[in-house]
């Protein structure tokens, strides 16, 4: 036997997830990087640790096991690690954070200096939809999510981040004739639409519905990185958050068509359940951003101002 810890980690989210997709996802690698090294791993045993029936991926017995033991020796492999840095006097422990899709564009910045200041935390981190976020929440599995909508069924205490801007777009084969267009565009506009529980759908159908508009649903995706792409094929026009299209603007691959009512604004915040007893690393990275989210935002969210 030869296999690496990486191999353990990657194995383990596979399991957890039912997917390499997913897997390659939140481990912020791509679907084939994962795959060769589930390869590399399975080679090691004789008895299948997965098994494909038609395009699904299933986890045998064997696996679970397997997977089950991965998960205590990661643990312990994380257990030496806060040890090693508790001894040195640094601050050691897990963050663990539930994130909406549209905040992988978001949250990373306000979490590299805080992560490269501390090196013996480890970061936990669930780039989701906005219900499994909501549901984070309400188990108490994480110390923070990140949301542009605030649960209403929930007491939560937040801390504002940053400012979330949604515009109507389509690609640049699309001609703009007006300056500014009236609601009564939408009436025969081909509507891309995220899914059902997303916060961007929630903002749409609220735009709609505020200014008594029946927008033309065109198809319906699950990932606001799916929007996008569907929209650069000139599948259709929909209204989205302006920090996943920065680079598609600047190259003016996308374009954004003004109109009456648009922008649609909300705020990203970090929140947790009111009266939360938060661990020290939780608490340490709340103070942080505290005295360092305004120096944040101008550094990086400064191109921002381009668009009003």
């Amino acid at each position: 036997m030869n296999y690496t810890l990486n191999q353990l980690k990657i194995f383990l989210k596979i399991a957890e997830r039912g997917s390499i997709t997913k897997a390659a996802d939140e481990l912020h690698l791509t679907q084939p990087a994962v795959s060769n090294q589930l390869k590399n791993f399975q080679d090691q045993f004789d008895i299948p640790l997965t098994e494909l029936v038609g395009r699904k991926i299933y986890i045998t017995d064997f696996g679970r096991e397997i997977a089950s033991s991965a998960e205590r020796i990661l643990n312990e492999v994380a257990a030496i690690d806060f040890k090693t840095h508790a001894f040195k006097g640094q601050l050691t422990g897990r963050l663990k954070l539930s994130v909406v899709s549209t905040g992988k564009y978001v949250m990373p910045y306000f979490l590299s200096s805080f992560m490269k200041e501390n090196p013996g935390v480890e970061l936990q981190m669930d780039v989701t939809n906005k219900e499994r976020v909501i549901e984070s929440l309400e188990e108490n599995a994480v110390d923070f999510s990140l949301v542009s909508i605030l649960p209403s069924h929930l007491k939560v205490e937040k801390l504002d981040l940053l400012e979330n801007k949604l515009y109507l777009i389509s690609n640049n084969s699309a001609s703009a004739v007006k300056t500014e267009y009236t609601k009564e565009l939408f009436q025969n506009l081909p509507l891309i639409y995220r899914e059902a529980g997303s916060a961007t759908r929630q903002v749409m159908e609220n735009f709609f519905e505020q200014q008594h508009v029946l927008g033309l649903k065109k198809m319906e995706l699950t990932s606001n990185e799916a929007v996008k792409q569907a929209v650069l094929a000139g599948l259709g026009y929909s209204i989205m958050p302006l920090i996943g299209i920065r680079h598609e603007l600047q190259a003016k691959e996308l374009q954004i068509i003004s109109v009456a009512g648009l922008p649609i604004t909300t705020t990203w915040r970090l929140v947790w359940p009111t009266g939360k007893n938060h661990s020290p690393v939780a608490k340490a990275f709340l103070d942080y951003l505290k005295e360092k989210k305004e120096a944040i935002i101008t550094h990086h969210f400064g191109w921002y101002e381009e668009y009003r």
